[in-house]
C-alpha cells in the first residue's frame, strides 16, 4: 500500500475513499472494512501544546493593534477561568510566530505567566 501526498495529505492508492463524516478512510484489503487513515488524521489535527511565552514573536503590525483595555478584560477572566482558548502559533527559524491570540498572551504577560498553550499550525501559502 503506497502513501502520495496530495494537497497536503496523505492518501492510500489502495482503494482510498471518504467516509460519510468527510474522513478519509483506507480499505482494509483482508476485511472489506474502511477504517480512518490515521496519518491523515494527526495531519489535520491540531493538538494542544504549552509553549514558552518568552519564544514566541509578534510581528510589527499585530503589534499595532493592542487594546489595553481588552488585555485588562481577558486577564481577569483568565484569573477567575484560566486561559480557555489557546493561541495559533507557527515555527520560525527561532521560536515561534504569532498567528491568533494577541491580547491573550499579553494578558497571560501582564499576569506574569511564562507558559502558553497554543496550537501549532502550519504556513498556508498564498
Amino acid at each position: 500500500m503506497q502513501l502520495q501526498l496530495v494537497q497536503g495529505l496523505r492518501y492510500s492508492t489502495a482503494r482510498a475513499q471518504v467516509d460519510r463524516t468527510g474522513k478519509n478512510c483506507v480499505d482494509l484489503p483482508d476485511s472489506g472494512l474502511a477504517k480512518p487513515d490515521k496519518q491523515v488524521q494527526d495531519w489535520a489535527m491540531l493538538i494542544k501544546q504549552i509553549f514558552p511565552i518568552s519564544d514566541v514573536r509578534v510581528p510589527a503590525k499585530r503589534k499595532k493593534s493592542l487594546d489595553p483595555v481588552k488585555v485588562q478584560e481577558i486577564a481577569e477572566d483568565m484569573l477567575e477561568n484560566g486561559q480557555t482558548t489557546p493561541i495559533r502559533l507557527r515555527s520560525a527559524k527561532t521560536g515561534f510566530v504569532l498567528i491568533e491570540g494577541f491580547h491573550r498572551l499579553e494578558a497571560l504577560r501582564s499576569l506574569g505567566e511564562d507558559m502558553v498553550e497554543g496550537y501549532l499550525v502550519r504556513a498556508q501559502l498564498h
